[in-house]
C-alpha cells in the first residue's frame, strides 16, 4: 500500500473513532488486500483439510474489528496491530474447535515465513504457540505484543514500533528476546 493508502486508511479510522458509520464502509475496500494476503499467508500452508478459508478469516476478524466501541483508531499500524489480536484468536479458536472435533489429537500446525519466524523450525503447533505466547506475556507483555504484531498481524518492525509507541531498536530486542524464549519453551513442550 503506498504512502496515500496509508494516509486514507488514517484519516478514515480517525472519522470511524469519532462516530462517523460512513467512514467503516470506505475501510474495508482500503485493508482487504491486506488482510487477505495475511490471512492467505497462514492458510496456504495449512493442513488440505483445513475448513477457514481466508475470506472467512478475513471477514470475520474484520466484523470483529469494526464490532468494537470503545476503539480510538490512531492510524493504520494501531487498526493492524488489532487486527493481529483479532486474527490470532480466530484462528487459535478454529484449532482449539478442530482439536475438540478429533477428540484431542491432531493440533494444527503452522509454517512461518523466514520474515517473521520465530523458530528454526519449517513449521509449529499453533496452540503450543498460543501457550506459549500467553506464558510470555506473565513475565515480559511487551515482547509477547511484538510477537502476536509481527506473526499474526504481519507488521514490519517499523509499524510494531509505531504501534506500541517504542523505538525500532525495542522492537528488534523484544523479537530477538522472544524468539530465543519461544524457541526454548517449545522445544521443552515438544520434549514432554
Amino acid at each position: 500500500m503506498g504512502k496515500q493508502g496509508r494516509t486514507d486508511v488514517t484519516t478514515i479510522l480517525k472519522r470511524a473513532s469519532c462516530g462517523d458509520d460512513s467512514a467503516v464502509r470506505h475501510l474495508m475496500p482500503l485493508v482487504y488486500n491486506e488482510l487477505r494476503a495475511l490471512a492467505e499467508s497462514y492458510l496456504k500452508q495449512e493442513r488440505p483439510d483445513h475448513t477457514l478459508q481466508a475470506t472467512a478469516l478475513v471477514h470475520e476478524a474484520y466484523m470483529k474489528l469494526i464490532k468494537q466501541e470503545d476503539v480510538e483508531w490512531q492510524n493504520r499500524a494501531h487498526f493492524f496491530g488489532v487486527a493481529a489480536q483479532a486474527i490470532r484468536r480466530i484462528l487459535v479458536d478454529h484449532a482449539r474447535h478442530h482439536q475438540r472435533a478429533k477428540r484431542g489429537g491432531g493440533r494444527q500446525r503452522v509454517q512461518l515465513d523466514e520474515d517473521v519466524a520465530l523458530l528454526d523450525q519449517s513449521d509449529l503447533d499453533l496452540l503450543a504457540l498460543d501457550e506459549a505466547m500467553e506464558k510470555l506475556a506473565e513475565f515480559h507483555e511487551r515482547a509477547s505484543r511484538v510477537v502476536e504484531l509481527r506473526f499474526f498481524g504481519g507488521l514490519s518492525r517499523e509499524e510494531a514500533a509505531e504501534f506500541l509507541g517504542i523505538s525500532l531498536r525495542t522492537v528488534s530486542d523484544d523479537w530477538r528476546m522472544a524468539r530465543a524464549w519461544l524457541r526454548r519453551e517449545l522445544a521443552e513442550e515438544l520434549r514432554e
